[in-house]
């Protein structure tokens, strides 16, 4: 049983932080997909970091939107996010959505991820975390990032 809602919020630009998100709509965003409480890093990483990130914990040799880090998700939600600018904007113009709405559907996706949700174990699991997604992006604003696919 998750026991707190205080979310400890810690957002790095380890990039150029022209045109992210700012502090304040990365908390809004994490507490709107945050169920109990927690401590979480949001760190925004260039390509060279998060295809050595990726690497590193993943085995895979690229960069991806996002990295879940997960220390703890109960009964509060403890890890990092590392979200690649680079991809995310490639991403963002390829499939035509507004950036500020594709780093917010990252941000909740990640936030999802450090809380046990996860769409790589099985196809309910995943239908499962899109709808949540989709319910936290919709209370935030934005459209159904699954729509059309």
């Amino acid at each position: 049983m998750k026991l707190s809602r205080r979310l400890n919020l810690s957002v790095q630009y380890a990039c150029n932080p022209e045109g992210l998100p700012s502090r304040t709509l990365i908390r809004r965003w994490a507490r709107a997909a945050l169920e109990g409480g927690g401590q979480v890093t949001v760190r925004y990483v260039d390509a060279d970091e998060g295809r050595q990130l990726n690497k590193d914990y993943r085995g895979k040799d690229y960069a991806t939107n996002v990295l879940s880090f997960v220390y703890e998700n109960d009964p509060l939600t403890v890890g990092d996010l590392v979200i690649c600018v680079p991809v995310v904007e490639r991403e963002a113009s390829a499939q035509a959505r507004a950036l500020e709405a594709h780093h917010a559907h990252l941000l909740v996706h990640g936030m999802l991820h450090l809380q046990g949700y996860d769409h790589e174990t099985g196809e309910e699991d995943a239908r499962v975390m899109e709808a949540k997604e989709v319910e936290v992006l919709a209370v935030l604003g934005y459209a159904d990032p699954y729509e059309g696919e």
